[in-house]
């Protein structure tokens, strides 16, 4: 059995990438449009180089010529009816059909591998995040027990608002609770249990090992994500 599942913090929405990097991602995709379509082939150009992959390359070719002829038709707008339409036919690609073409490929230019969001710092920074709020818990709970039911620390099983980092209240949750311990199958959860009812209660992790019949080797995890409110 595994221990709880580690919370996770809200991301952008619909977007597994990191915020900052969505954000990059979002910004350079709607250059194209910002700019009036003037962006477009230096923004294709720019992630061709980045990425240096052959469709980004083509696309940059097909936005630069448009962009080549866009300058072209422009200084015979004022008196020319065609170059008007020619040169809104042509800014009309570059700017909306080019933002549409950045989106759709600001996934594979910013995270081409799936892995922005689940680097190993931010997996770092979360199980630490969890192991402080775990140590924050036990201490409002050795302070204030009450308080501690009350937020319904260690109780997986309720609805809850309070982040305790993953605990479980071995001395008041319901056996499928005891479960999300490490080490813990339906078995020892159920003995826990019975045990539990005779004796009022554990201490420590220690104690509900040596009192239930754990075990020893799930000993140390127990005590990483077990808590004894009194």
């Amino acid at each position: 059995m595994t221990a709880p599942a580690p919370y996770e913090p809200p991301r952008v929405p619909s977007d597994s990438m990191p915020p900052g990097r969505a954000a990059m991602s979002v910004t350079w995709a709607a250059l194209p449009f910002l700019s009036l379509g003037y962006a477009t082939p230096f923004t294709f150009a720019a992630a061709a180089l980045w990425r240096r992959k052959m469709h980004l390359v083509w696309a940059t070719t097909v936005y630069s010529g448009l962009f080549a002829g866009l300058m072209l038709v422009a200084p015979k707008i004022p008196t020319s009816g065609g170059a008007q339409r020619a040169a809104g036919v042509l800014m009309f690609v570059l700017a909306v059909v080019g933002c549409a073409h950045a989106f759709l490929v600001r996934r594979e230019v910013f995270d081409p591998d799936g892995l922005a969001g689940v680097g190993n710092d931010m997996v770092v920074e979360r199980v630490r995040q969890q192991r402080l709020l775990r140590a924050k818990a036990r201490d409002l709970a050795a302070r204030d027990p009450g308080l501690a039911r009350e937020l319904r620390i260690g109780r997986p099983d309720l609805p809850r608002q309070y982040n305790d980092g993953g605990l479980v209240d071995v001395n008041h949750a319901p056996a499928g609770a005891l479960t999300l311990l490490p080490g813990i199958t339906p078995e020892l959860a159920g003995r826990i249990e019975r045990v539990r009812a005779e004796t009022g209660g554990f201490v420590s992790a220690e104690e509900l090992s040596a009192v239930a019949g754990l075990p020893p080797a799930i000993t140390g995890e127990l005590s990483e994500f077990a808590i004894f409110i009194r």
